[in-house]
């Protein structure tokens, strides 16, 4: 039975607080373990990526110095040059986040500053809905839409039908949903004392936005920017549709090249055997 203390509520068994103890142990343990597993994941991922850069770096055919500055990626004659693959991702990368960056800041700037509450709710949710499109439809957008786009622009002589400019394009509007959605959730962060307080000093909303509200959010911006270039490296469907299939060493954005992610793509088909230089 539960005793009664001297204010007249029941006193609480001890038992209670034991299982209490219990749950709150194992619920402890169940986050332990599930913290320790990404760990131990990322770990294992860096292990095996430099396990396998240790034996590539160990055969005969391959030279550092050759692999950091050749131009050439042709593993069945011997040149394993990374420039073309890098450079490739370099200008698929940089071209979406010319696109994404101001755009994505602009959409956050209007959404947290400008738009009404009723507007906001309506379109920050087709702004995610975007992110959630399969890579694959806008890498076919790329190259059915975009491309005969840039070739009817600039000439077909010009453009190839493969080439880097229309992926990165369309990278550009992938990415850009997410950095608008992270960017507005940190503007919306920002204290509302700092906007009364630049309000009361006479500024405009403009001067509010710009002046005040992105300065105090820039951390957040910063973390937004960040995860969308780390987005558009790693982007593989896209650049394997509408970049080109073949190790291209050029700056030009409407020629064809191969991204790492494109290359990876490519040999996975299962022409390559295991052991062989190129895998």
């Amino acid at each position: 039975m539960n005793g009664v203390g001297v204010t007249g509520f029941p006193v609480r068994k001890a038992g209670l607080h034991k299982r209490r103890r219990v749950w709150e142990t194992v619920i402890q343990s169940l986050l332990f373990f599930a913290g320790f597993f990404s760990i131990f994941t990322t770990i294992g991922i860096v292990y095996e990526l430099g396990k396998e850069a240790w034996l590539f770096f160990r055969l005969p055919e391959v030279n550092l110095i050759d692999f950091l500055t050749g131009t050439k990626w042709q593993p069945h004659i011997n040149e394993f040059g990374i420039l073309p693959l890098a450079t490739a991702t370099l200008v698929t990368t940089a071209i979406a986040m010319l696109i994404a960056t101001p755009l994505g800041l602009a959409a956050a700037v209007y959404l947290s500053e400008y738009a009404a509450k009723k507007t906001r709710n309506t379109l920050k949710p087709i702004l995610e809905i975007l992110a959630g499109i399969p890579t694959i439809v806008y890498g076919y957008f790329a190259l059915t839409f975009v491309t005969p786009l840039l070739r009817s622009i600039f000439g077909s002589g010009v453009v190839e039908i493969y080439n880097t400019g229309s992926a990165g394009l369309v990278m550009g509007i992938l990415i850009l949903p997410l950095i608008a959605s992270i960017s507005e959730d940190a503007l919306n962060a920002v204290p509302r004392s700092l906007r009364e307080a630049a309000y009361g000093l006479g500024a405009t909303k403009l001067e509010v936005a710009v002046k005040v509200v992105l300065p105090a959010a820039l951390s957040g911006i910063a973390a937004a920017v960040i995860l969308g270039i780390s987005r558009a490296i790693g982007e593989t469907m896209i650049v394997a549709v509408a970049a080109g299939a073949g190790p291209n060493f050029t700056l030009n954005p409407f020629k064809g090249a191969e991204t790492m992610t494109g290359h990876i793509v490519r040999i996975s088909g299962g022409d390559l055997s295991y052991d062989s230089i190129d895998y």
